[in-house]
């Protein structure tokens, strides 16, 4: 939009963006607004009806573009002398009213939930000068992208072959595991089966028999066939949780999955729970071997900028986010570009985006 279109608008007209990502955003924002434009709001839409089987959440983006303030030449210096020159009486200028405040990029930060830690590490880089200097959504644009260097986004993951689902009592193991059969069989189309056991601690499958049943996936007990069936299927293992306090009580989890060679362990870990109870319950994670991450009860978690920390500093393959309890759908598998989305602020503050347009107005 050029800037004799713009000129046009009325005054705190907004627009209304709606895109895939916070990149296709960005291009949209430069394309039709240059520079000229500020974003008040950004949304994570969920699709609706039976479209959330194949189709992922999308941005919602306010965008309210504004005139730049015209330079106004100086006034030369009047030739007349104090004795010659006549007195105006004096004008009382209407105040000027006031742009929307504007957070810079720290801030905006901040409020999206990334924490002081993950932000030192950003405002360290070389970039960081650069990205202040940006336009905010060019620059929260560049700092996604930051993010997802530092949590592997660059690495190239084999696909699971066969992978044991491990993790904490109530972290949703099972859940997940049928979240995932769910993807590779509707979206993959690859076919496979799981095998279920138990050891020392009862192993509740829940609803994973009639769902896989469903789904033309067998479930079979241990002992059983562990290896793929069909050249190229998969094989998922549907085991008891792992005790926080490690040492002997994981033992027979230990013996079992080195016993039979499974080198693909997907840790699963309730994101709700307490940063110091994920903590304990990566460091038991690592100790069994995890290879890969997914993080469930998303749901429950007003911000994602927290879960950054986990993602990067865990150096585990992210491998699903479980945004609801249903068995279907309700995921991500596209994990570094989901946190992005949710964490782009002012997204997460919509009080922040009333706030400025009230006072816009």
């Amino acid at each position: 939009m050029n800037s004799a279109m713009t000129n046009s608008l009325p005054s705190g007209a907004c627009f209304r963006l709606t895109v895939r990502s916070a990149a296709e955003a960005a291009r949209l924002i430069r394309e039709k607004f240059g520079d000229n434009a500020r974003v008040l709001s950004v949304n994570s839409v969920e699709p609706s009806g039976m479209s959330k089987l194949w189709s992922g959440p999308r941005l919602e983006v306010i965008v309210q573009p504004f005139t730049p303030a015209p330079e106004i030449a100086a006034e030369p210096e009047s030739e007349e002398t104090p004795a010659t020159r006549e007195e105006t009486p004096a004008r009382t200028e209407a105040p000027a009213r006031l742009a929307p405040p504007m957070f810079d990029l720290r801030t905006l930060l901040l409020r999206a939930g990334l924490s002081e830690t993950l932000l030192s590490r950003l405002t360290q880089s070389r970039e960081w000068a650069g990205l202040e200097s940006q336009p905010l959504h060019r620059g929260l644009v560049a700092v996604g992208r930051q993010l997802g260097q530092l949590a592997g986004a660059d690495r190239v993951a084999a696909p699971l072959t066969r992978a044991a689902f491990i993790g904490p009592s109530g972290a949703g193991k099972t859940t997940a595991l049928c979240k995932w059969l769910g993807l590779e069989t509707f979206r993959r189309a690859r076919t496979g089966h799981v095998v279920t056991a138990e050891f020392d601690r009862p192993n509740a499958t829940g609803a994973l028999p009639v769902y896989c049943e469903a789904l033309g996936v067998p479930v079979a007990h241990y002992p059983a066939g562990t290896q793929p069936a069909t050249e190229g299927g998969f094989v998922y293992f549907d085991l008891p949780g792992f005790s926080l306090r490690a040492g002997a009580t994981n033992e027979a989890l230990r013996k079992f999955l080195n016993a039979e060679s499974i080198t693909q362990r997907v840790l699963v870990l309730n994101a709700a729970y307490d940063a110091g109870v994920l903590r304990s319950a990566l460091a038991a994670g690592r100790e069994l071997g995890a290879t890969h991450l997914v993080l469930t009860h998303l749901d429950e978690i007003p911000r994602w900028g927290r879960l950054w920390d986990l993602v990067i500093d865990s150096g585990l393959e992210p491998l699903l986010l479980a945004t609801g309890s249903s068995l279907t759908a309700e995921c991500e598998d596209d994990v570094l570009d989901a946190l992005t989305r949710r964490t782009l602020p002012p997204a997460t503050d919509r009080a922040t985006a009333d706030e400025a347009q009230g006072r816009a107005a």
